[in-house]
């Protein structure tokens, strides 16, 4: 039956190829634009290189201190003293890692410029990240230790600091604001949408320990701690509540007297919500985002509905028929929303071959450093999702209405 009913929408399709092209066009461009929009915000807040365990991994990235009465206010990543006190020492995490946020220098080549982004990490960054070498190999604990003059380098810092070369650079040296370092390492660029992992070369902690970032509650440090199962992050974040907990207040932190502070360990989803909106706002945000995709899917599905009408009307002599040899209501509504489904589903490859040929423009182009946007299967999975949906809201109301048209009408028509 299920067969039949494909041949039966391959027919229709075949008979008036205008329709059928408008219906196609409708369909593609809607789920293109959904796909892509899907792909983009995966690359934003999935797992993807060098973060691939994201699903296991928490992040702490804000400390905000306040006053007892809540008019002042301090808010800005942990200190390492910070960190290594109540981070480093949870005791249920596989490891966890430190890293600042940008922070600029300068260096020059042939009297060239080049500005660079930097990373301070202890050598437990490179254990919960997944970076891949080119070249050489991350620092140690022994490194941080000693306060070693080393650095990890991105393949795109070799280049513009050494030009195009196939020789290895480790063991060379890169003068940054009037310091030679030495490379130890060179590693695959990551895309600036990932800030939290994202520079072009990386120093060890010690190497120029700012005072600024070292000492009290705030400073320049963020943490990715490492779970040793998805189920055990709740476990974590509880850990660290407790530890915090134990702070006595009120506290003073370089200057800064306070008696509250607020922080916690969240998923990179979370710490993105809270960087552009406030934390109580993820059901918001999910809900508004739900809402657009449906909107955005339910002003072509209208559209589609007109169509579908009509070209359901043309068997309307058909329907007649069929309900006078007794077939129900259910059985002519199946039929035409798998017929629906059908079409929608050949729109949806053709917005899959869009979407490709975009998302390879758009990596392409250089509009997003490093940009690596993917139809993973996640996005795929989500596509389909959309592709059901669709199909269904343009097709279950010209189904049930003409299924429900009286036989004696069905047939004048």
């Amino acid at each position: 039956m299920f067969t039949n009913y494909i041949k039966i929408a391959w027919k229709v399709l075949l008979r008036h190829p205008f329709y059928t092209f408008i219906t196609l066009f409708g369909i593609s461009l809607t789920l293109t634009v959904l796909m892509v929009i899907t792909s983009f915000l995966d690359h934003l807040i999935g797992s993807h290189y060098p973060e691939n365990r994201r699903n296991r991994l928490l992040y702490i990235q804000m400390i905000s201190l306040s006053d007892s009465l809540q008019q002042s206010h301090n808010k800005s990543p942990g200190s390492y003293e910070f960190m290594q006190r109540y981070v480093k020492t949870l005791k249920t995490p596989e490891a966890v890692g430190l890293t600042t946020l940008f922070e600029f220098a300068n260096t020059y080549v042939n009297n060239k410029r080049i500005e660079l982004r930097i990373k301070h990490t202890d050598a437990q960054f490179w254990t919960v990240t997944d970076f891949d070498f080119v070249e050489g190999k991350p620092y140690d604990e022994q490194s941080l230790k000693r306060g070693d003059n080393v650095m990890v380098i991105t393949d795109n810092l070799k280049k513009q600091y050494f030009g195009e070369t196939d020789q290895p650079v480790v063991g060379k040296y890169l003068t940054l604001d009037s310091r030679d370092f030495r490379i130890i390492g060179v590693v695959r660029g990551v895309p600036v949408t990932r800030p939290v992992t994202s520079a072009d070369l990386y120093l060890p902690a010690t190497a120029t320990h700012r005072p600024d970032l070292s000492k009290g509650f705030s400073g320049g440090y963020s943490a990715l701690i490492l779970a040793r199962d998805p189920a055990d992050m709740s476990t974590i974040q509880a850990e660290y509540d407790q530890a915090i907990r134990q702070i006595p207040l009120p506290n003073e932190s370089n200057g800064f007297r306070f008696s509250i502070i607020e922080t916690g360990a969240e998923t990179y989803l979370g710490t993105w919500l809270r960087n552009f909106f406030d934390r109580s706002v993820s059901g918001i945000f999910y809900a508004v985002v739900g809402l657009f995709m449906l909107l955005f899917m339910a002003l072509p599905a209208i559209n589609l509905v007109n169509l579908n009408v009509s070209r359901i009307m043309e068997r309307a002599s058909e329907i007649g028929i069929r309900k006078a040899f007794g077939a129900p209501v259910r059985t002519l509504v199946g039929q035409f929303i798998v017929e629906n489904l059908f079409i929608t589903f050949i729109g949806g490859a053709i917005a899959l071959m869009l979407s490709t040929l975009i998302i390879a423009y758009i990596n392409q182009s250089g509009w997003i450093a490093r940009a690596d946007l993917t139809l993973n299967l996640t996005v795929f999975a989500v596509s389909i999702l959309i592709c059901l949906i669709f199909g269904l809201l343009s097709g279950v109301a010209p189904a049930f209405r003409m299924s429900r048209l009286p036989i004696a009408d069905a047939l004048k028509v």
